[in-house]
C-alpha cells in the first residue's frame, strides 16, 4: 500500500540534525505507538513520512536551512501517567488516574487492590456482602501488604440493616481506612457522613483537612447534588447529640462536600441507571462547578467516569469528555486477580455486548432495585424477574398457586418451603439477624427473605464455581465486557487465564494515550489510513519497555 497520509494545511516545517526523514505507514505507526516521543509527519514528495529528532517550526517561512520538510501535523509525548487531572492523581498519591473499582462479596480481591496499588492505581476492596469479621481479615492484609501504598474500601448503602451500614464504617474509623468507594447510595445517611467528618480539623495555615475521604459512585443528579453539598446540618447535629463527633467537626463539615471525588456511573454492572456516559459526564461536570461556585470550595472535587469502558478508544474519550480519572469493574471480574471462579471468568470472556440484561437486586429486592448481570449461559435474569413478579403478586408464600410452588421448589431452591425458610434463617443471622425477627412476624417480608436468599446465594454459587448451580450463576457484568472481548479477539488477552489487572489497565491507560495522539494529528488534517492509529493489546513487558 503507498502511504497516504496527507495534510491540506502546512503546519509547519520539520529541521532534521543526523537523522534522515522515514518513508510508509510502518514508520508512522512505529512513532504513533512511541507516545513518550513527538510524532512529526511530514510530506515527502507527496508522501508519507516521519520526522525522528530533529527540530520543528510552527507556521511562517520556510527555514534558511539547507535541508527542511513540510510538516503535514504534529502530536507531543503523552506518557498514560498524564492522563487524567493533575489534581486527582495529586490528593490519592497516584501516578495514573485509573481505579480499579469494588466488585461485591471479594470479587476485587486483595490480590487484585494490591497489585494495582504497586503500578501506581488505586483498587478497592469489594466488600458489600461481606461479614465484617471478613473484612476486617481483608483490611489486615492489605495493611501489612501495601503499607503507605494508596488503596481502598467499598461501603455499600444497606437500607434493610443500617446497623450493618454503621458497624463497616466504625470498623473503617477503628482501622485507619482513609479512603472508601460509596455505591449504590439513594440518600445520604448517618453512617457516611459520620465517616466523611469524623477526624475534620484545621492546620497550622488555617487549611481545613478532612483526612477521610469518599469517592462516590453516582448515576443521578439528585444524588450527585447531594454529595458535592456539605453534609445536611440535621445529620451534623445527630452525630453531636450522640457524641460521635465534636460541635468543632460538624461546623467544619459545613465548609466541605460529603465527596472528596464523584464518579460518574454508566451503564454499567451491578447496580445502574444504564445513564449513557457521553450525556452522564457533562452534566455532572456542569454539576461539579456550579456547586463549587455556590459553596466556594477551596479544593475542586474531581469527577471521573465509569461504565462502558474497556478499550483504549472508550478511555481516550473519557479523558477527552473532561473525566478526571476512569473507572473499571466488568473486565476486571475476567482477571485471574478477581475473587470468583474459573468457570464464571470463561463465561465472561466469551461475553458479546448482547449478552447483559437487567435482573432484580439481593440487597433492594423489595424497593424493585435492579442490577445488571450476565444472561448467556445463565438462566438467573428469568429466574430472579419471575420471584419478583411472585412477590409483588402475593402476600405470602402459603398463597402461591400450587403449580408455581412446585416448580420454585424443584428449579429455584431445591427443597419444600419449609426447609427453605430454615435455611434463610441461617444465611440471614448470619448477615442480617434482625431480618429474621421481622419475617416471622410479617408473611410478606417473609417471602421477601427467602427470595432473596436464593438471589444473595446466586452470586456465592458463582464465585465458588459450584457446577450443580450453574445455571443460577448471577455474574454482575455490564456492556463493557463484551467491547473487550470484541477489541482482544486474537491476541493473547483473549483467554481469561492470560488476564491480570494491571496488564489490562496498562492497555487501555497505553492505548487510550495512543488513540488521544491520532486524533490530534486528524484534527489538523493529517488522513490516517485504516490500522496505522489502532492499538492491539501488548504485554505489560512490551507497554514498559516502550515507555522506558
Amino acid at each position: 500500500m503507498e502511504p497516504s497520509i496527507k495534510g491540506e494545511n502546512l503546519a509547519g516545517w520539520w529541521i532534521p540534525d543526523d537523522t534522515e526523514p522515514e518513508q510508509g505507514d510502518d514508520a508512522v505507526r512505529v512513532a504513533i505507538l512511541k507516545v513518550i516521543h513527538p510524532v512529526f509527519l511530514l510530506n515527502l514528495n507527496g508522501l508519507a513520512g516521519v520526522g525522528r529528532g530533529g527540530r520543528i517550526t510552527i507556521g511562517g517561512h520556510l527555514p534558511s536551512e539547507s535541508k527542511v520538510h513540510p510538516l503535514t501535523a504534529y502530536a507531543p509525548p503523552l506518557h498514560p501517567k498524564d492522563l487524567g487531572d493533575p489534581l486527582f492523581k495529586a490528593t490519592h498519591k497516584l501516578r495514573y488516574a485509573y481505579i480499579v473499582g469494588a466488585m461485591a462479596n471479594g470479587i476485587t480481591s486483595v490480590d487484585m487492590v494490591e497489585d494495582a496499588g504497586r503500578s501506581g492505581m488505586v483498587g478497592f476492596f469489594g466488600s458489600a456482602g461481606l461479614t465484617l469479621n471478613s473484612i476486617e481479615a481483608a483490611i489486615d492484609q492489605l495493611q501489612k501488604r501495601l503499607g503507605r501504598i494508596p488503596f481502598g474500601f467499598n461501603l455499600i448503602h444497606s437500607p434493610h440493616d443500617p446497623d450493618l451500614e454503621f458497624s463497616t464504617v466504625q470498623l473503617y474509623l477503628q482501622k485507619g481506612i482513609k479512603l472508601i468507594s460509596a455505591s449504590a447510595f439513594l440518600d445520604l445517611t448517618l453512617p457516611l457522613v459520620y465517616y466523611r467528618v469524623k477526624g475534620i480539623y484545621r492546620d497550622n495555615a488555617g487549611n481545613i483537612v478532612c483526612p477521610n475521604k469518599v469517592i462516590a459512585k453516582v448515576s443521578r443528579v439528585e444524588v450527585a447534588k447531594k454529595y458535592l453539598s456539605p453534609p445536611p446540618v440535621k445529620l451534623l447535629d445527630q452525630l453531636v447529640a450522640r457524641k460521635l463527633i465534636t460541635q468543632q467537626e460538624a461546623s467544619l463539615a459545613r465548609s466541605i462536600p460529603v465527596a472528596e471525588d464523584i464518579t460518574a456511573e454508566a451503564d454499567s454492572g451491578g447496580h445502574t441507571d444504564n445513564r449513557p456516559a457521553i450525556a452522564l459526564l457533562p452534566t455532572m461536570l456542569a454539576l461539579r462547578d456550579e456547586l463549587t461556585k455556590i459553596y466556594q470550595y477551596k479544593k475542586t472535587p474531581c469527577v471521573g467516569l465509569a461504565g462502558g469502558i474497556a478499550t483504549p478508544e472508550s478511555a481516550a474519550a473519557a479523558f477527552a469528555l473532561g473525566a478526571a480519572f476512569i473507572l473499571t469493574g466488568s473486565i476486571n471480574q475476567s482477571c485471574v486477580e478477581a475473587g470468583t471462579s474459573e468457570i464464571v471468568r470463561i463465561m465472561l470472556s466469551e461475553a458479546s455486548q448482547a449478552d447483559v440484561t437487567m435482573a432484580p437486586a439481593a440487597d433492594m429486592f423489595e424497593l424493585g432495585v435492579k442490577v445488571q448481570v450476565l444472561k448467556r449461559g445463565t438462566m438467573f435474569p428469568l429466574r430472579a424477574a419471575k420471584l419478583y413478579d411472585l412477590y409483588s403478586s402475593y402476600d405470602c408464600l402459603e398463597d402461591i398457586p400450587e403449580q408455581q410452588k412446585e416448580i420454585l421448589e424443584r428449579d429455584y431452591f431445591r427443597c419444600d418451603f419449609q426447609e427453605e425458610w430454615q435455611q434463610t434463617k441461617d444465611y440471614f443471622c448470619k448477615m442480617e439477624p434482625k431480618q429474621i425477627e421481622r419475617g416471622e412476624q410479617n408473611p410478606k417480608h417473609k417471602m421477601a427473605l427467602v427470595f432473596r436468599s436464593y438471589l444473595g446465594q446466586s452470586s456465592i454459587w458463582a464465585i465458588s464455581g459450584d457446577p450443580s448451580r450453574k445455571i443460577d450463576y448471577q455474574i454482575w457484568c455490564g456492556p463493557a465486557m463484551g467491547a473487550f472481548n470484541q477489541w482482544v479477539k486474537g491476541s493473547f488477552l483473549e483467554k481469561p487465564e492470560y488476564r491480570k489487572t494491571v496488564t489490562v489497565a496498562m492497555n487501555l491507560l497505553y492505548g487510550a494515550a495512543v488513540a488521544t495522539r491520532v486524533n490530534w494529528l486528524r484534527f489538523q488534517g493529517a488522513v490516517i489510513p485504516t490500522g496505522v492509529g489502532s492499538f492491539s493489546p501488548m504485554t505489560l513487558p512490551e507497554i514498559l519497555n516502550l515507555l522506558e
